[in-house]
């Protein structure tokens, strides 16, 4: 692989600064390495031991490289998720139906809503998630609603 000289400096900068993560860095160090634009680029099994990893990922750098099409920022990056680990179980409808039911009247016997009585009222609703208290305090503190 051929780097151009932008993409030379860049990768030696990011190298040389000690402002970016290490697997960035440790990226920038192979690709630097592997460029054919100083020299001859020594074998797969050198460049591993001068960077200090392991030969199979002295390929897959070269491989990211490839994929992305010669895109040196692409290839040294993580690839951003493009969703959550966890899908939230609190979604802006549930936040909603929470507020209007902290606006509603509360039951007969009692002055307001509290906390756990919002969580026992939710956890009867079937087409609700059921919710911990302290996390029906979250919402609300959120979107400062107070219960009066």
């Amino acid at each position: 692989m051929r780097l151009s000289a932008d993409d030379r400096e860049w990768l030696t900068r990011i190298v040389r600064t000690g402002a970016h993560p290490a697997q960035e860095v440790r990226r920038s160090r192979i690709l630097l390495e592997l460029d054919e634009g100083v020299g001859e680029p020594p074998g797969r099994r050198v460049v591993a031991e001068r960077v200090g990893v392991d030969p199979q990922t002295i390929t897959n750098v070269a491989r990211a490289y490839v994929e992305h099409d010669g895109d040196v920022g692409a290839t040294i990056r993580r690839k951003k998720r493009s969703t959550p680990p966890v899908e939230p179980i609190v979604t802006g409808e549930v936040e909603a139906r929470l507020i209007a039911l902290g606006c509603s009247t509360p039951p007969a016997g009692r002055s307001r809503w509290s906390l756990r009585l919002l969580e026992k009222q939710v956890a009867l609703m079937d087409d609700m998630p059921d919710l911990d208290h302290s996390t029906i305090g979250k919402i609300f503190k959120k979107r400062r609603f107070v219960l009066t």
